[in-house]
């Protein structure tokens, strides 16, 4: 099981606690991890990426074992921690301003 924080506004919309856990088809990447969230809770499709395009939304980070992993390839695997459920992959809402 992989687990997942949200940011406060994504678990009041979604009606869950701190963290959720999802199943998630190998290999285990962002893309799958996204959409296994969006279809187990699918009032949060389109808040975190773009359903057309399926990029990131602006002001939305996404990190796991300490590291930004924003920029990386939707496609890429996640780190073995969050594989194997020793850590979780973080959505984080991102702040502007200075």
């Amino acid at each position: 099981m992989i687990r997942v924080v949200l940011p406060a506004h994504l678990k009041n919309l979604a009606r869950v606690g701190s963290e959720v856990q999802l199943d998630v088809a190998k290999p285990i990447t962002q893309r799958g991890v996204l959409d296994a969230l969006e279809a187990q809770y699918p009032m949060l499709r389109g808040t975190i990426r773009d359903q057309r395009t399926g990029k990131r939304r602006a002001f939305i980070r996404f990190y796991a074992c300490e590291e930004d992993l924003s920029n990386e390839e939707p496609d890429s695997p996640l780190p073995d921690e969050v594989v194997v459920g020793k850590e979780p992959f973080l959505v984080v809402g991102a702040m502007a301003g200075g």
